[in-house]
């Protein structure tokens, strides 16, 4: 495992984004429980949502639309423990 990987999630207060972005997090700590050192909520205005492993933006609303948690899980994945099987929520219907 490597030492110091960080999530960021910026959401725009304007929008009143928290729930999402608080949701989102408690997806992502769930399944990195032991991969995560840090995940931050950033308050952010201008209809701002983007997630960011180690200072990478990974997702932005403004160019992919809101994210399905999936979709973030399995970037973030990527980043901080490639390989790791993400269950149920990876396989297709």
């Amino acid at each position: 495992m490597t030492d110091g990987q960080r999530v960021q999630i910026e959401y725009c207060t304007q929008c009143r984004w928290l729930p999402r972005a608080a949701w989102l997090a408690q997806e992502l700590l769930t399944t990195f429980e032991a991969e995560l050192t840090e995940l931050s909520l950033k308050p952010g205005t201008g209809g701002v949502f983007v997630v960011r492993v180690n200072d990478e933006v990974v997702w932005d609303r403004r160019e992919q639309g809101f994210p399905e948690p999936t979709a973030v899980k399995r970037l973030v994945r990527d980043r901080v423990a490639p390989g790791k099987p993400l269950g149920h929520s990876e396989r297709s219907s």
